[in-house]
């Protein structure tokens, strides 16, 4: 699974290719603050991206993490889903 992301100079970045520190940065310009939030579901995309590129007898033993955003109201959850659902061609 390819998943490409619309870089700033009309040049496609693979986010296959993205550290969690580039995905950060992506989310930092539409996202204020939330750093802890950001960079665990930086972590969280990318193994996704790994695991999915394993082998089938492979994946089945790396279990996938769930994330669970709580916090008041207006703080950017909704935002930080919506943003990275975006970055990965992914329904929301």
């Amino acid at each position: 699974m390819v998943i490409y992301l619309a870089g700033e100079v009309d040049e496609e970045v693979r986010l296959d290719d993205m550290t969690p520190r580039q995905i950060v940065a992506a989310l930092d310009k539409h996202v204020v603050g939330q750093r802890k939030a950001k960079r665990a579901v930086a972590i969280a995309l990318r193994n996704r991206i790994r695991r999915q590129k394993l082998p089938p007898e492979m994946a089945v033993d790396v279990m996938p993490k769930n994330i669970i955003m709580i916090g008041s109201t207006g703080v950017g959850k909704t935002e930080i889903a919506r943003r990275l659902a975006r970055m990965s061609d992914s329904p929301f």
